[in-house]
Formats: C-alpha cells, structure tokens, sequence
C-alpha cells in the first residue's frame, strides 16, 4: 500500500484537464474584454449609444458576461453599462402580473361536475432566479395554476365549493407561493371567479330549495293555526263567563259592518233568546 507525503496530494483522474479548460477561458475572457474596451474607446463617443442602457422603476436587467451572471446582482433602475459583443442583458419586469385561468372540469369528492374559473395576481421576487431557473415563468405559473385548482377541488364536496369560496382560494394562494419559490416568484392573491353547475343539477337543486320553501310555510300556518285556536278558546272562556261580553261582541261586529257600506246585515241570534221566544224550540 503506498504511503502519501504531507508534502503531497492526490489529484483525481481529469481534474488537470478542467483546470487547463478553466485557465485558457479566463484567458480568452480577459482577451476579448481588452479588444471590446478598445473597440469603445477608439469608437468614442458613438459607442456611448451601444454601451449604455436604461431601464424604467419597474424593472431590472440581468446581465451575463461570457454566459456567466455578472456580481452584484440585478441592475436598475436608471443607466448601466454594457460591454459590446460580450454582455448580454435580459430585461425582467417587477410588476404585478394577472391572469384568467381558463375554466376547468373538476369531479369534487362528491361525483359532481362542476365548472370553475379562477384569477391569480403574482409577481417577480426575484429576477436572478426568474430568469436563470426557468425558462418561462409566466407561462409556467400558468400551468401550475389549472392544475392546482382541480387538485385543491378534487378534494372538496359541492356544499364547500360553493360556499367555502375564500378557504379555497388561501389553500390555492399557499400552494402556488411555496411552488413558485425557486423561479423567483411571489403569488400574492387568488380568487375563485365563477362555479358553473349542470343544468340538470341546477334543477334538482331548485326543486329541492321549493319543496323545502312549501314544508317551511306548512309548517308555520299549523304553528299559526294552533296559536289562533288557543286565543279562541282563551276568549270563549272570557265570554262565558260574562254574558254581557257576548253582545259587546255582537255590537262590535255591527260596527265593522256598517263602516264597508254594505246592503245586507246578518245579526245573529243567541239560541238562548230563540229559546225564550219560541218555547218548544
């Protein structure tokens, strides 16, 4: 078994070849570096047209110098300069950004058919990570948000699609932010639009709330019904027990009558009086 020096290393199989690569490209780098300085300097001060851009408040330019991402981070906004024929910039606009999500069929845990639609609002965070991780974060966000919301409806009974409308869309909210974290994006709201429903069930759901409006109003007429029969029988109590309450009543009646102006008055007669009138009656 041999025995390795302090003095020495051991140098994996290759590893000469990736520094040789690694040197000669920071060669080439440093060399096209001094001939483009040049190029600006012995074109100046019309290279000032090609070496400086300007980006709005709302934006950032990511800049790659030889393919590699330069220090410091995005820039903007305001003025900075490029280096012809080896910088390269890609614009990334930080403003809130929505979007229709087209309507989805979803089966709810139910096995009912619904049709639903959403908004999403979502922004750059980010804009190293936005342009570096992902090809097309807003085409990507896009698809991620269809499939989320039949996941997160999959998962609900129609009573809660229906009415539990802001859980939903947190539960969505949540989902799409902790997703879109390594693109750099930040979804800073969801709402769930429309719930279309079938026709057929849009009847059955009718018929069921008109059944249910006709057994409601059944039920409070009985409930009056029987009130009015307690009132009347706490009144005839009232009245047998004083004769004289009786005529009040007839005379009141009277009262009512004559006010409407009518042509004909039925008064009634006690059987009591009849009685004492006709005997044998």
């Amino acid at each position: 078994m041999k025995q390795v020096a302090e003095h020495e290393a051991i140098v994996p199989v290759g590893a000469d070849d990736d520094q040789d690569e690694g040197a000669c490209s920071l060669c080439c780098g440093i060399c096209l570096t001094i001939l483009s300085v040049i190029l600006i300097i012995m074109t100046f001060p019309f290279s000032l047209f090609v070496c400086l851009k300007v980006v709005a408040e709302y934006e950032r330019a990511v800049i790659f110098r030889l393919g590699r991402i330069r220090s410091g981070g995005p820039k903007g906004p305001g003025l900075f300069f490029v280096i012809p024929c080896i910088d390269t910039y890609v614009k990334v606009d930080l403003r809130t950004v929505s979007f229709d999500v087209p309507p989805q069929e979803v089966l709810t845990r139910d096995s009912v058919t619904v049709t639903v639609d959403a908004v999403v609002y979502f922004r750059v965070s980010n804009p190293t990570v936005a342009v570096c991780n992902i090809v097309n974060y807003n085409w990507s966000t896009r698809l991620l948000a269809q499939t989320t919301l039949r996941n997160v409806l999959g998962t609900k009974i129609l009573s809660e699609v229906l009415s539990d409308r802001e859980i939903i869309s947190g539960q969505m909210q949540q989902i799409l932010d902790h997703a879109t974290d390594p693109w750099g994006i930040q979804v800073e709201r969801v709402e769930v639009k429309d719930v279309r429903l079938p026709v057929q069930l849009q009847r059955a759901m009718a018929a069921e709330a008109e059944a249910t409006r006709e057994a409601r109003a059944k039920v409070i007429a009985a409930e009056g019904e029987q009130n009015a029969s307690r009132s009347l029988k706490e009144a005839s109590d009232v009245m047998s027990e004083t004769p004289t309450a009786l005529q009040l009543r007839f005379l009141q009646t009277l009262n009512v009558i004559s006010d409407e102006k009518n042509s004909t008055i039925v008064f009634p007669i006690p059987v009591d009086t009849v009685g004492g009138v006709f005997p044998g009656t």
